[in-house]
């Protein structure tokens, strides 16, 4: 009889504890552990991404079956993706599709082909795999203008 009331106590102060801090914040990140880019690179060849995936300046093994698209991932960028970006490309890559897609790059619903593989990769592989990724993007120098210099007045002498 003692037990069942204990049990009530515990889960009844693990629920005001929880109370206690109050609502979670919108501005909350989830934080991730850190990668291993070097596992990220054998994860990203077990798990077939060089299927429709290539990267620059990284010599990968040549897939077993090429997959419906090829695609170029790292290199020279305008803008390199956040950390956060890349993880979301990973396990939601419908989420945010290029205006550039054709339509043979998408499924009939308009969708990414690249499979889900939520079910398949590990957290440990997802972290890798963006630590890898992330090192192979670099920020494209912006061309710059040289405006001429105007001297007012020096025309009207």
């Amino acid at each position: 009889m003692q037990r069942p009331i204990a049990c009530a106590a515990a889960a009844v102060t693990a629920l005001l504890l929880t109370a206690c801090q109050g609502p979670i914040s919108p501005d909350a990140a989830m934080v991730l552990p850190e990668g291993d880019a070097a596992r990220g690179q054998e994860a990203f060849v077990a798990l077939q991404c060089t299927s429709c995936h290539v990267v620059a300046g990284v010599d990968l093994p040549a897939p077993a079956a090429e997959g419906p698209v090829r695609y170029t991932l790292g290199g020279e960028v305008t803008r390199i993706r956040s950390y956060e970006e890349l993880v979301t490309s990973v396990v939601n890559p419908t989420h945010r599709l290029a205006r550039s897609f054709r339509q043979e790059e998408l499924t009939q619903d308009g969708e990414s082909l690249m499979p889900a593989l939520n079910d398949v990769m590990t957290v440990s592989q997802l972290v890798d795999i963006v630590a890898f990724l992330q090192q192979q993007y670099s920020l494209k120098p912006r061309p710059t203008y040289r405006y001429p210099t105007y001297r007012y007045g020096a025309d009207e002498e």
